[in-house]
């Protein structure tokens, strides 16, 4: 007698059901077929472009017996420096404190003989920073003269920048393609294959490089010419990876 396990009949509908959709499924999974190689590539462009503003520190610090006369001093040179940059017709837009700070000033003893002297209280430095956006570069010599008179006695570093910078960074980003699509033909021909479409394109954007430098810290004894100043350009890079389906 052949052994057999008896199916309800609705369960084995269900069976059957199953086996008739995973038996359709499976044409339309040859029909698909190996998926295709890709050429992955990246490309590289640039653009130089001349600054047109420049982003300065300016900074005060002055030393006194007590905190608030510290304080008072930094007060009143700073007071002068941003009545004078108004003046000049800076707006306030583009003028921003970035930084205050009080520390104590100590004098330490040499205790190496044995004797056990606290540091000793002996006043107070406080410190005002201003942070100004200059959009008249043929000026920028002058402010600076005139911050130090005023007395700016820290900061004065300079960073030139451009306040819209999208012209040249889209100059970039076609020149990165373009280069990315290029090494693809390349390596296509190179290879005896042919380029498809675009699957993915993705990009990175570099920092501007500024060209020349920052400005030096200035003294108070700065001299009364005006400081040579020299923007040079910015150089805005972006770097494209792409990958191309690889063609019938």
């Amino acid at each position: 007698m052949t052994d057999f396990i008896a199916v309800p009949r609705r369960l084995a509908g269900a069976l059957l059901l199953a086996a008739l959709a995973s038996t359709a499924a499976l044409p339309a999974l040859a029909a698909e077929g190996p998926q295709k190689g890709v050429i992955v590539v990246t490309g590289e462009g640039s653009a130089q472009v001349a600054p047109d503003i420049a982003i300065i520190s300016l900074g005060v610090q002055e030393t006194a017996a007590t905190a608030r006369e510290a304080v008072t001093a930094t007060n009143t040179a700073m007071e002068k420096v941003l009545a004078a940059l108004k003046e000049d017709g800076i707006a306030e837009r583009d003028m921003q404190t970035s930084g205050f700070s009080i520390n104590p000033q100590y004098t330490y003893y040499d205790n190496s003989n044995g004797e056990n002297r606290p540091p000793k209280l002996t006043g107070y430095q406080a410190n005002n920073a201003l942070t100004v956006k200059l959009r008249d570069l043929k000026r920028l010599g002058d402010l600076l003269d005139r911050s130090v008179t005023l007395g700016v006695n820290q900061g004065g570093t300079v960073q030139f920048a451009n306040d819209d910078p999208k012209a040249a960074m889209t100059q970039a980003r076609k020149q990165a393609v373009s280069e990315a699509v290029e090494k693809a033909k390349t390596m296509a021909d190179a290879a005896g294959i042919k380029v498809g479409r675009v699957l993915e394109i993705s990009e990175t954007m570099g920092q501007p490089i500024p060209m020349p430098q920052m400005m030096r810290t200035m003294a108070k004894d700065a001299g009364a010419e005006s400081v040579p100043i020299a923007a040079g350009e910015n150089n805005y890079t972006v770097s494209v990876s792409m990958r191309f389906e690889i063609g019938d």
